[in-house]
């Protein structure tokens, strides 16, 4: 049955579709729960959702100091682009944390902060695929490790011969579990600084630098203290919206068409 939110119809259609978003993450936390009962409960989630976003969209739409100059292709609807400026207008005034609530979250949290060891690498690639075969990726990276071995930089050299340029081959961090069994186990047995030998993968043939590896273990404060602040902000601006929320609710006429 439709329902209507200040005048304006929202079909079943429209909280259906919700419902099945809202089904899927609640099978995720809950996947022993009754189907039947998951069911009813996604049906009144999405409910509440598509109503409580009608009405922030209704009060954006409303109010006169959030209108846009016209709005260019490519760029966002009018509808988007107020409901952006309500969520900005009616989180303004959320404070940046206190040194005591950054210190009393990491406290109690502290155990959800624990990170597994970690290593940064770049890497340099040649594939073996329908248009390389093993022989001449071999080739190509023995003379990729002379060049390395005269000396040139392993950024520039990962830029200009990789079968995977850019960053100067930078992959980032990563843990244990995240690449292949083979090129894992020649990574993590490198010291910082250190270049591996050339080692065969599924995908080819790699060279690898270790450039930074964090031990596994809880960080300090420091280390998290920007992490915590930006947690403890975006808690405070939904709390705010959701504030908002609950007041055009309590003044809203909501009924079954």
């Amino acid at each position: 049955m439709a329902i209507l939110v200040n005048g304006e119809r929202i079909d079943d259609a429209l909280i259906r579709q919700e419902a099945q978003l809202v089904k899927a993450r609640l099978r995720e936390v809950a996947p022993g729960d009754d189907p039947i009962a998951i069911d009813m409960r996604a049906w009144e989630w999405a409910r509440e959702n598509v109503i409580e976003r009608i009405l922030f969209r209704q009060a954006a739409m409303n109010d006169p100091d959030l209108a846009s100059e016209a709005v260019l292709p490519g760029q966002e609807n009018e509808a988007e682009l107020r409901v952006s400026r309500l969520a900005a207008k009616v989180t303004a005034k959320v404070a940046r944390p206190k040194k005591k609530d950054v210190t009393d979250y990491y406290r109690r949290h502290r155990d959800g902060f624990y990170t597994p060891e970690m290593v940064r690498v770049s890497h340099i690639v040649k594939n073996i695929d329908e248009n390389n075969d093993k022989q001449s990726a071999w080739d190509a990276m023995q003379a990729i490790q002379e060049e390395l071995k005269q000396g040139k930089p392993f950024e520039q050299v990962a830029d200009l011969l990789s079968d995977c340029p850019g960053s100067g081959g930078d992959l980032g961090f990563f843990g244990r579990g995240q690449m292949v069994e083979e090129f894992e186990t020649a990574i993590f047995s490198l010291k910082v600084g250190e270049v591996s030998q050339i080692i065969r993968s599924p995908f080819g043939f790699h060279i690898a630098q270790l450039y930074q590896r964090k031990a596994e273990g809880v960080p300090e404060l420091a280390e998290v203290w920007s992490d915590i602040e930006q947690i403890l902000i975006r808690d405070r601006k939904e709390k705010c919206i959701e504030d908002f929320v609950d007041r055009l609710r309590a003044a809203a006429d909501i009924r079954k068409a």
